[in-house]
């Protein structure tokens, strides 16, 4: 019933006969835990974790939650954007006085390790750990040993077209009324923000690399399952915005890597699937049922399903609409506009053909596909 990301799950959605993935694998005799960001509402929330340390989004700096009173106990605090000197003019860039030791993710990946070493049930045990720092403001510690320099990142992807669904405008407004001009991005500017968030990606890296370590140490690193992922890219100047909220692929393609203990590695599937898909995969993995009321399948290649893989995939936000069918893109906007591209000819999209009669019989396929998916 989660129809935007900015739905949450009904309070009383446990009395209505759903239950959430930790919840069945509760009941399947696993241990679960949640460490990190999780957006829940209410932020504090369990949703069937039996186990949390919390570390909520850089945008909730005001949440007492477990990583407040670990800076607490160290002097330090979350700083909210308006504490970073040079956010504004940087736009989004910054220089945090936290050091690397006492950072979001280092807390986040710290706390995941303590789980892993002292966990000493004879139950398995499943753990999502999300890493908070890939946002604005973007933060790298500044004595994280590995940095980029701006000047080796890749150009932009430019804008193009007249800005369907007034994306620019949106975007620049609310960065006005915060103080932020992003009508004037330079490219420099836009590598260098680049370069900040390459920095958070590269502190991710090392904290996962730690997490399989200590799954090594306790020798279950060949008996679990791993999976990889996150829930949105971001823009970093691509298109002239800033942030995640729409479909170009900046924001909407992302990473998924799986290891499946006893399947060999290194092959690459470039099969249609979403993130709610890898719901399913851990509940089959966990030889758990699938319930009727989730819209997840088993991601393709692992052996779970023999349904075949997705035909299209759908975006919604609480602005927006998207169905993708490996070719082409149609997006639609609350206030009406559309755009469609052929990611095939057109990678970066840059050509809305939405309005283009020769592609009209693509674009009406693809609105009566998504119409029928949201109704």
């Amino acid at each position: 019933g989660v129809t935007d990301n900015l739905h949450a799950l009904r309070p009383d959605y446990e009395e209505a006969g759903i239950r959430t993935w930790p919840q069945l694998l509760n009941a399947n005799g696993y241990r679960t835990a949640a460490v990190g960001k999780m957006h829940f509402y209410p932020w504090d929330t369990r949703h069937g974790f039996q186990y949390r340390a919390i570390c909520e989004d850089k945008l909730w700096a005001n949440i007492r939650d477990d990583y407040h009173h670990y800076l607490k106990e160290h002097g330090l605090k979350k700083l909210g954007w308006q504490e970073y000197g040079d956010y504004l003019d940087d736009k989004g860039a910054a220089t945090t006085s936290v050091p690397w030791e006492h950072s979001w993710d280092r807390f986040t990946g710290k706390e995941a390790r303590r789980f892993i070493d002292g966990y000493e049930e004879d139950s398995p045990f499943a753990l999502m750990v999300g890493f908070p720092g890939p946002h604005d403001p973007y933060d790298p510690a500044t004595d994280f040993p590995y940095k980029f320099d701006p000047n080796d990142m890749p150009d932009s992807v430019p804008a193009a077209g007249d800005d369907p669904g007034g994306l620019m405008e949106h975007h620049i407004l609310a960065r006005t009324r915060m103080g932020m001009d992003i009508a004037n991005f330079s490219e420099q500017e836009k590598k260098n923000i680049k370069a900040h968030y390459a920095g958070l990606v590269k502190q991710i890296d090392h904290e996962v690399g730690e997490i399989l370590e200590s799954l090594r140490n306790r020798g279950l690193l060949d008996n679990t399952v791993i999976i990889f992922s996150t829930d949105h890219g971001d823009y970093l100047g691509d298109h002239g915005l800033d942030g995640k909220a729409a479909f170009y692929e900046a924001a909407t393609h992302i990473p998924l890597l799986v290891k499946v203990p006893g399947l060999e590695g290194g092959t690459v599937s470039s099969d249609l699937v979403e993130l709610r898909d890898v719901t399913a995969t851990m509940l089959r993995l966990a030889d758990c049922d699938l319930p009727d009321y989730m819209d997840s399948q088993p991601l393709p290649g692992l052996g779970l399903s023999e349904q075949p893989s997705r035909s299209r995939i759908f975006g919604m936000l609480s602005k927006g609409w998207m169905v993708f069918d490996g070719e082409w893109k149609l997006i639609k906007h609350s206030e009406g506009e559309a755009m469609l591209f052929n990611l095939k000819e057109d990678p970066f999209e840059q050509i809305n053909l939405a309005s283009d009669s020769k592609y009209g019989d693509v674009y009406r396929r693809l609105d009566a596909e998504l119409t029928q998916e949201i109704m």
